[in-house]
């Protein structure tokens, strides 16, 4: 009998390795925490004695001196106690394989986050494919999750929600005059549904400007139903044959504002599909086109419904891009036609779910559909409890599908987070263009920058180059929120002189926070003093500051400094604490006359260290006026993240070759490069939720992380504006040629 043991970090480790070392019949003998983990004694099932041998095992005989007695019962004792054992050993071997087994089968029990996640997904019913494409993107504070918690529910619910587009605005969809044809198979529930929409656009509009149009003129009986509902509704019905285009009731049709067309019902393999569609976008008129999906079809049959009805759609000159879901109250579940919706990136307008006109139709909520889904989770069968990716042959036009959506998704999040993203895109249009029209374009672009109520505060550059370059890093202005701007401010097209530079940010942009590297000279600082604005300068701690009537270097005073607490913060990509203390100090601003009294101002002496050891990283020294209004913290955070810009802005212009980006001006490369520095080192910064899922996105579009989280979103956003770039270039070359 060899029993082997296994030492893990924590128990479902330690239990992986056995499984490894002797199968999943593994016998578990022993287990215990110790100082390194949990250690898991363990044999193969085949080594362990069968309950017969244990029945008829007998322990040899003693060996005693002759002159002692052992009593016949001491040996029947020893047996009796040995097969106790063996049956309490066995019975925990049955409950720890018990154990095992439910750890194995258990829906969020095992595995690593995004299998977890993978599995919740299937489990409510959505595609490989599509748990596949939102786990791409699973956050770094999600990635050790051992279960799905309230936290990382709630980041599945976004995920998913954001995919399924519904009507943002219910009234801008109703108050749009226009004709509205609904489509779809047999059965699917077009009449009741036209009956239902038109219900809600008269309780909106009255029905002096509502109709009806059928074009129903093979099922007995269809013109009849839909004459039903437009008497109940006080609203008039017309009938047009199937080859008939629309253009030829308009006049019949004069001042209704509102027409709803009922189509024949047909299969999604009937060639008549592409006539009719031909015929409802016949003339002059412009018809909206609107797919009925019945939730309680097959995912299969939805699939080719949504994939024929878009082809004919196309083929006719038309679109198809909104659809409604039908029959919901007879759906098994809701998950399946919510991914094809999602999948095919159609706008879901509205849920039906009864017979009763108008109360069994509801505005599509995405959230809401999508807590129902993940609510109803139905365990996966054991053979698919471990997810396995789907055949790849048939994996490519879904991933080009699911890469375009969050490529338009990533860029879309990033223009509504980020002020001045537009700017940013606007400047790398340029490439690619002669240098004459750049010039053009570049000026006209930069001539509106900031636009008016964009800069609050102005993040002042060193007025030195950078390190190992030919140009300085660019300034940065803030908005109100403290968000730094995506296009930043060159140095090279600014006024000279400090003050005038400050002097200029005010009056053209009403920038009232100023966070500067060195302190301000003394024209600068006694304008800064006199108008009240609020300023923070990061100085270095050689600087010779009074305090207590002497002076002495910054660094010579840390110890007297008093502590101000801590903030979580990232130093080089990393996640670190910024140990605060402060000390009330006087100070000369640089070129004051030596007779000149010192400035009453405030030091504050920051600390890094790594979050996770403790150990020092860094320290920093920070000057602002005593009466500063504000809380400085947000102040001395920002100057201390901007450290990081200059290195960003450098490695993104080495990466921005010329030879490989073609004809591009210096000017317009430093801003495209120190624009992506700059978003990047946001993105790295920020806490919240939506920057956590953005970052997620953009990493996962990037093909993975780095160890530095900032330099690897510094390379996806590089990867995602050349991908943009070419298919915009695609794009106006196909319109070009054409």
């Amino acid at each position: 009998m060899s029993v082997m043991r296994f030492l893990g970090a924590n128990s479902r480790e330690a239990m992986r390795q056995v499984r490894a070392a002797l199968g999943d019949e593994a016998l578990i003998l022993a287990n215990r925490h110790t100082e390194q983990g949990v250690e898991i004694l363990a044999m193969a099932e085949s080594a362990a004695p069968t309950s017969s041998e244990v029945t008829s095992y007998k322990q040899p005989e003693p060996q005693v001196p002759p002159a002692r007695e052992v009593p016949v019962s001491t040996d029947q004792a020893q047996v009796q106690a040995f097969e106790a054992m063996s049956a309490r050993l066995l019975e925990e071997m049955r409950d720890m394989r018990a154990l095992l087994a439910r750890d194995r089968s258990g829906p969020e029990a095992g595995g690593t986050a995004g299998e977890q996640f993978v599995r919740a997904i299937l489990e409510a019913g959505f595609s490989q494919a599509l748990a596949e494409e939102v786990v791409a993107s699973l956050p770094e504070e999600l990635a050790d999750v051992e279960a799905l918690d309230e936290r990382a529910m709630a980041w599945l619910v976004r995920q998913l929600s954001k995919r399924l587009v519904g009507l943002d605005d219910e009234a801008a969809f109703m108050d749009r005059a226009g004709i509205v044809a609904l489509v779809g198979p047999t059965g699917v529930g077009k009449t009741t549904t036209t009956a239902k929409l038109t219900a809600r656009y008269v309780m909106r509009h009255g029905t002096r400007p509502v109709a009806l149009v059928t074009t129903d003129s093979f099922r007995i009986g269809a013109h009849e139903q839909l004459r039903i509902y437009s008497r109940l509704l006080d609203v008039p019905m017309y009938a047009l044959n199937a080859d008939q285009p629309v253009s030829d009731l308009l006049e019949r049709m004069k001042g209704k504002s509102c027409v709803l067309i009922d189509t024949v019902g047909m299969s999604q393999r009937d060639q008549r599909v592409i006539e009719q569609i031909g015929h409802l976008r016949g003339g002059n008129t412009s018809v909206r086109l609107v797919l009925l999906l019945n939730s309680a079809s097959q995912p299969e049959t939805l699939e080719e419904v949504v994939v024929r009805y878009r082809q004919a759609a196309q083929a006719a000159g038309g679109e198809i891009s909104d659809c409604i879901i039908t029959k919901l109250d007879e759906a098994g579940r809701l998950a399946p036609v919510l991914d094809i919706i999602m999948r095919h990136g159609l706008r879901l307008l509205f849920v039906s779910h009864g017979q009763r006109v108008p109360e069994d139709m509801a505005l599509a909520e995405p959230v809401s559909l999508i807590e129902q889904c993940l609510a109803n989770r139905v365990p996966l069968a054991r053979a698919t409890t471990s997810p396995t990716p789907p055949d790849n042959s048939s994996r490519g036009a879904g991933n080009l599908l699911g890469q375009g959506r969050r490529l338009a998704t990533v860029l879309l999040a990033l223009r509504e987070r980020l002020p001045a993203f537009d700017g940013l895109e606007a400047v790398w249009n340029l490439l690619g263009l002669p240098a004459s029209v750049q010039q053009q374009r570049f000026d006209a672009l930069l001539a509106d920058h900031p636009r008016a109520g964009q800069a609050h505060g102005m993040l002042w550059s060193e007025r030195r180059r950078v390190p190992g370059e030919h140009w300085a890093m660019p300034d940065v202005a803030l908005n109100a929120e403290g968000t730094w701007l995506a296009l930043p401010l060159l140095q090279h097209r600014q006024v000279a002189g400090q003050q005038a530079r400050l002097e200029s940010a005010l009056q053209h942009h009403d920038a009232g926070v100023h966070l500067m590297n060195g302190l301000p000279d003394a024209e600068a600082g006694d304008w800064l003093e006199r108008q009240g604005l609020s300023w923070c300068s990061q100085v270095r701690g050689s600087l010779r500051v009074a305090h207590a009537g002497e002076r002495h270097s910054l660094a010579a005073l840390e110890s007297m400094a008093e502590a101000a607490g801590q903030v979580r913060c990232r130093f080089r990509g990393a996640p670190a604490r910024l140990m605060l203390a402060a000390l009330p100090v006087e100070v000369n601003f640089k070129g004051s006359r030596r007779e000149r009294s010192g400035f009453d101002a405030q030091a504050w002496f920051g600390e890094v260290r790594d979050a996770e050891s403790g150990k020092a990283l860094a320290r920093r020294y920070w000057i602002v006026p005593a009466g500063l209004s504000r809380d400085p913290e947000p102040l001395l955070l920002a100057l201390l993240q901007a450290d990081v810009l200059p290195q960003l802005a450098r490695r993104a212009w080495q990466r921005l070759e010329p030879t490989e980006a073609g004809d591009l001006r210096g000017d317009v490369r430093l801003l495209m490069a120190s624009g992506l520095a700059t978003v990047a080192a946001h993105l790295d910064f920020a806490e919240d939720e939506a920057a956590m899922d953005l970052r997620a996105e953009l990493l996962g579009l990037g093909g993975g992380r780095r160890r530095r989280r900032d330099v690897a979103l510094l390379e996806s956003l590089l990867q995602l504006f050349l991908v943009r770039d070419a298919i915009r270039h695609l794009g106006l070359g196909e319109r070009e040629t054409g």
